[in-house]
């Protein structure tokens, strides 16, 4: 990929999800708010690497499916595009679920461990990666495992940097992020609007066609 509008479209997508408070932001914030800033930044760490997991095998995977059906290839992007716009809706309606769990200190060690297995094994981070970096590959431009690799790695570096902005504000302010629930509340619904929206305009992008 390298038309810088489509650069820049991936970069603004990918910071939206970065941002959007989900599961792993959770975790990271309860983490640090057990056990401190070194288990915060431990399991963010972790988190990262269980990330590239999915990104590897990613890679792998969609090189293999362009290889074998350029048509299969185009069906994933456009089922992928319809999966952001679940996920948007998903979010929205969830906007008022519980914010934060309170797991007991661990260690930083057990922190980092927990961090990788926790996002190497979960399959909702799979999928999304199957979901949300396709619609940014153009097979035109070859070396498709090479685009899906680049571009997941950049999405893994900036969930991390976000992950770590959460450990910053989670070890100076405590306790003070549960109590704002309302701007969190905003802050997810705000996303997932964004991200439905993204969904909806990636579904209905007119695309070249594929070789």
């Amino acid at each position: 990929m390298t038309d810088i509008v489509d650069l820049a479209l991936f970069l603004a997508a990918a910071l939206v999800v970065a941002i959007t408070p989900g599961p792993g932001i959770f975790y990271v914030a309860a983490r640090t708010l057990a056990g401190g800033r070194s288990e915060g930044f431990a399991s963010t760490l972790g988190a990262g690497i269980g990330g590239l997991v999915h990104v590897v095998g990613g890679a792998v995977g969609v090189s293999a499916l362009l290889m074998a059906s350029a048509q299969g290839f185009a069906v994933v992007k456009i089922l992928g595009a319809l999966y952001l716009v679940w996920l948007g809706i998903k979010t929205l309606r969830e906007a008022d679920a519980a914010l934060l769990v309170k797991p007991l200190p661990t260690g930083a060690r057990h922190a980092f461990r927990d961090g990788i297995v926790v996002e190497a094994l979960n399959p909702k981070t799979a999928a999304f990666f199957l979901a949300f970096i396709p619609q940014f590959i153009s097979p035109q431009n070859g070396h498709v495992g090479l685009q899906f690799l680049a571009l997941g790695m950049i999405s893994v570096a900036l969930n991390t940097a976000a992950d770590v902005f959460v450990v910053q504000l989670a070890s100076s302010v405590r306790g003070a992020i549960a109590a704002r629930p309302g701007l969190l509340r905003r802050i997810r619904q705000a996303a997932g609007a964004t991200m439905a929206g993204l969904g909806i305009s990636l579904a209905l992008m007119r695309r070249p066609a594929l070789p």
